[in-house]
């Protein structure tokens, strides 16, 4: 009679599973815990008997002779053969050995994309600005954004404004002139005293596009007897090339009245040491504004009002608020197929967060060359007048081909 037998095959292999818990860097694993394979006492195959009395043949019992088949109850068998699945390697070990030496490398090149490339890096690794030129000239790079571009695929002249305020904060902070951060010195600050600009000139050669690095110098210098110039020289950080120069004149204001201040003679002495001896980066523009209204107007933008994101910190509107509700009033014939080259703007007064202002926007008759010139204004519902300007326009992209006014 042939014994029934039960064949129970070993169990596979498991292999490691990461912990729960998450390593030092990132999410990766910091410990693996590998299920262990079951251990099979008899080798490779484990064999029971089926039935629990001894077979019978013609009524008499039948025993297995020694060198048979033996049950899972008898001594154990030799060692078992060597197979696939038990010659694997520890996986735990394994996988521990390799995440040790990616974690390794990856310290290693992340030390070493660190390291800048440019000598000017050295100096300023992390792009916040330093001064230089004997501590006269503060200089900073930006990289344009994405979000800092127009339809035109190139920054948009508020981004430019935004790095020429940027720059002039950063300036009188790492020199140690700002006693708050915004541009006070310790002495200013003493006597409720805050910078105001009454004139800003920007020439633009060409704009930068998406990516681009931008280097931007800026220093400052006397503007008569009771005011600061302060200039500005954008280049591209690859090339060279000039692509902006702008120019500006600065009072100071008494932060409580909101009156224009002469400059007492203790903030004189703080900030004369820092002034340069140099001539504007741009010609004063001198030319008067003419008087704008509704009448000589061709172009009226109303209801303008600014947002609370749009005030400063001394409480009044943003100066780079004001370009963007100028072009509000400029035709859309000429936003969509020129570009602003020149920009000149005369600050009246200040714009508080109730206000509501309009624009105008008239074709200015004394223009000459190949593009367009317009007068604009920018006041309030009741006449008060907050900004004058005047802005020259070429057709776009003619910077890239060289044509400059």
């Amino acid at each position: 009679m042939v014994l029934p037998l039960q064949v129970l095959h070993s169990s596979p292999c498991h292999l490691p599973t990461p912990s729960s818990r998450p390593g030092k860097l990132g999410n990766g694993p910091s410990s693996f815990s590998p299920l262990k394979p079951k251990s099979i006492p008899n080798g490779g195959l484990q064999v029971k008997a089926s039935a629990s009395a001894p077979p019978k043949i013609n009524g008499s019992s039948v025993g297995l002779k020694s060198g048979g088949l033996k049950t899972h109850d008898d001594a154990p068998s030799a060692p078992p053969p060597r197979t696939f699945i038990n010659q694997l390697p520890d996986w735990s070990m394994l996988l521990a050995a390799i995440t040790t030496a990616f974690l390794a490398a990856e310290k290693q090149w992340m030390m070493l994309d660190w390291k800048p490339k440019r000598l000017d890096m050295l100096e300023d690794p992390f792009g916040l600005g330093r001064i230089v030129q004997d501590g006269l000239v503060f200089r900073q790079n930006f990289s344009i954004r994405s979000y800092e571009i127009g339809a035109d695929r190139t920054a948009s002249i508020e981004t430019v404004m935004n790095h020429l305020q940027e720059t002039a904060l950063n300036h009188v902070k790492t020199a140690g002139l700002s006693n708050d951060g915004f541009g006070r010195t310790p002495e200013m600050y003493k006597r409720d005293l805050i910078w105001v600009v009454a004139k800003m000139q920007v020439m633009v050669n060409r704009y930068p596009t998406w990516g681009d690095t931008v280097e931007v110098n800026t220093w400052v210098a006397k503007s008569g007897k009771n005011g600061m110039r302060r200039d500005w020289l954008i280049s591209d950080c690859n090339t060279g090339e000039i692509l902006t120069r702008a120019s500006s004149v600065w009072v100071m204001m008494n932060q409580k009245t909101r009156k224009l201040s002469k400059i007492p003679d203790e903030g004189r002495r703080e900030i004369e040491p820092h002034f340069v001896d140099s001539a504007p980066v741009i010609e004063d523009d001198d030319r008067k504004l003419p008087k704008l209204d509704e009448k000589s107007a061709d172009s009226i933008r109303k209801g303008l009002t600014p947002r609370w994101n749009d005030l400063d910190v001394n409480q009044h509107v943003n100066n780079v608020k004001y370009i963007g509700w100028i072009l509000e009033s400029t035709p859309p014939e000429v936003l969509e197929t020129q570009e602003l080259c020149s920009l000149t703007l005369e600050y009246r007064r200040e714009c508080g967060r109730e206000s509501v202002l309009e624009s105008l926007t008239a074709v200015d008759p004394s223009g000459e060359g190949y593009g367009s010139q317009f007068q604009h204004l920018l006041r309030l519902e009741d006449g008060g007048e907050i900004v004058k300007g005047r802005t020259e326009w070429r057709p776009k992209n003619a910077g890239i081909n060289g044509v400059v006014p």
